[in-house]
């Protein structure tokens, strides 16, 4: 399979898995297969909408992730105080979505570089699946700067939000997984590697829920939580076979659907690739940009998007 390929199914998967769990956020567990048995087989019905979002819609997940890719791309590198003035400018907005860490501490009027710090500080919890919601863009833009590289810049990234360093070696435990990826390594393999390089505190936590024999009903915390969310992601892709079971089996634990399944589909797309993501859930995508102009962008958008982005 092309890089290209895998690069685009990232971010592209990302996006249709938020648009699809969306709608099911906080429900009750296997609503998603009860509603549509069949997938595909009611014409691309899944991408229903409800709770709020339209049919296709994605939600803060994918917006804050092309908020990153916009400024990575713009800035020409990582710019910490661009992205946190982009993100700011979106919550300012009143997007129908935000998380209550994630408002506050762009909205507490704290500079860049200590409101996430002040927040931690204050609340003693942050460990939210917020950073790691939004990470697809920039682990695709760092992955060919290496392991090192791509792990430090997800913690960056996240500490703009998430004070708690197990938000940070979430995200970067994600980066790496989307790496080894497109550089046509099974993620699964690699896990072990992977979590040598997760910092000691946290590194007991992530081991449990990325361990082959481990499934959500296991879960100590809500999946709202980074660790849980991120190891329903992985046990997502460990147990099925293709895109469209992955988010299926994602979106189906209930919970934080929207975010589950955007970790999945991020996952999974870079596994299986593009075109594995069946066409009936990526024509009605749309990503709307709150304070931007009202830009909404549409799955062209997204494929140059992601072009760019691993290029």
């Amino acid at each position: 399979m092309e890089r290209i390929q895998r690069v685009a199914g990232a971010v592209v998967g990302s996006a249709v898995g938020d648009a699809l769990g969306g709608p099911f956020e906080f429900g009750p567990r296997e609503a998603f297969s009860v509603r549509f048995p069949a997938l595909g087989g009611g014409g691309g019905g899944e991408m229903c909408g409800g709770g709020g979002w339209d049919p296709g819609e994605a939600t803060d997940d994918t917006q804050m992730a092309v908020l990153v890719a916009k400024s990575l791309l713009e800035r020409g590198g990582l710019d910490l105080p661009d992205i946190f003035a982009r993100f700011q400018r979106w919550a300012a907005s009143e997007p129908k979505d935000i998380g209550l860490q994630t408002e506050d501490v762009l909205t507490n009027g704290m500079p860049w570089d200590l409101a996430a710090a002040i927040h931690f500080q204050v609340n003693q919890r942050a460990a939210g699946n917020g950073s790691l919601m939004r990470a697809s863009t920039s682990a695709v833009y760092f992955a060919a700067a290496g392991q090192e590289a791509t792990m430090d810049a997800a913690r960056r990234i996240a500490a703009l939000t998430h004070g708690d360093r197990a938000a940070w070696e979430g995200t970067a435990i994600f980066h790496e997984l989307i790496r080894v990826t497109l550089e046509d390594t099974d993620p699964l393999t690699a896990l072990p590697d992977i979590l040598a390089l997760v910092h000691p505190d946290h590194r007991g936590r992530y081991a449990t829920v990325l361990a082959p024999d481990w499934h959500p009903d296991q879960a100590t915390e809500f999946n709202g939580a980074v660790w849980p969310c991120l190891g329903s992601a992985v046990w997502a892709l460990r147990t099925t076979n293709s895109f469209e079971d992955a988010i299926r089996a994602a979106i189906d634990l209930g919970g934080d659907t929207d975010t589950v399944a955007a970790v999945t589909g991020g996952l999974a797309g870079a596994h299986y690739g593009l075109d594995a993501i069946p066409a009936h859930w990526t024509q009605p995508l749309h990503v709307p940009l709150p304070g931007f102009d009202g830009r909404v962008l549409r799955l062209t958008d997204l494929l140059h998007l992601a072009h760019r982005l691993g290029s």
